[in-house]
């Protein structure tokens, strides 16, 4: 099957950088590693900047007690408990946001729910959304399903984002992103930017 042509209107995308903050990023990614991810969406935020593109740096905060995080019964545990860092939830130093840039702060998964991601891009007529960050079946996931819902065109950055294993991060990219969006490399996004 033949890809759509990607074509970007500055005016009307936004891109949405999911959990790249120094908690997050201490973690091993597959197949990209974190410092991949955090190049090619340097690379990526660079354009944005240059081009007046709003950006949106999400990132996930508890309270010190995490008395706010969501706790519903499962049958695997979150194995993050205990006292986070205090630069834990901060964005890492390489995508330092920038004066016009939008920190978008989650309690879960999704940059959707129960923040103002979906009004800030409403209220500047933001249609399409490029998506990065890790994890890939994760926070990326979720927030593209939202972002679906909400009738959202997406682009979805693949070597910008990663997950906790090779296997979680392809079946996102090959089973799911495609029925929701647009798949395409950093390289072939910025293409399209440069060219639009």
């Amino acid at each position: 099957m033949d890809k759509q042509i990607l074509k970007i209107y500055k005016e009307k995308t936004a891109i949405v950088v999911i959990d790249l903050q120094k908690g997050i990023i201490a973690r091993e990614a597959k197949p990209h590693s974190t410092k991949e991810v955090i190049q090619n969406t340097a690379q990526l935020l660079k354009v944005f900047r240059e081009n007046n593109m709003p950006v949106f740096l999400v990132r996930v905060s508890s309270s010190s007690d995490q008395k706010d995080r969501l706790s519903p019964a499962t049958d695997t545990s979150w194995s993050g408990a205990g006292k986070m860092p205090d630069d834990w939830s901060e964005i890492v130093p390489e995508l330092l946001p920038g004066a016009s840039d939008f920190i978008i702060t989650k309690k879960q998964w999704g940059a959707f729910y129960g923040t103002e991601l979906d009004l800030q891009l409403r209220r500047r007529k933001i249609d399409t959304i490029v998506l990065c960050g890790i994890s890939t079946n994760i926070g990326v996931e979720s927030t593209a399903r939202f972002a679906y819902e909400y009738g959202y065109n997406q682009i979805f950055a693949e070597d910008a984002m990663s997950s906790q294993s090779e296997e979680e991060h392809i079946h996102s990219i090959e089973k799911i992103f495609p029925r929701i969006g647009l798949v395409r490399n950093t390289k072939e996004i910025l293409e399209s930017l440069i060219n639009s």
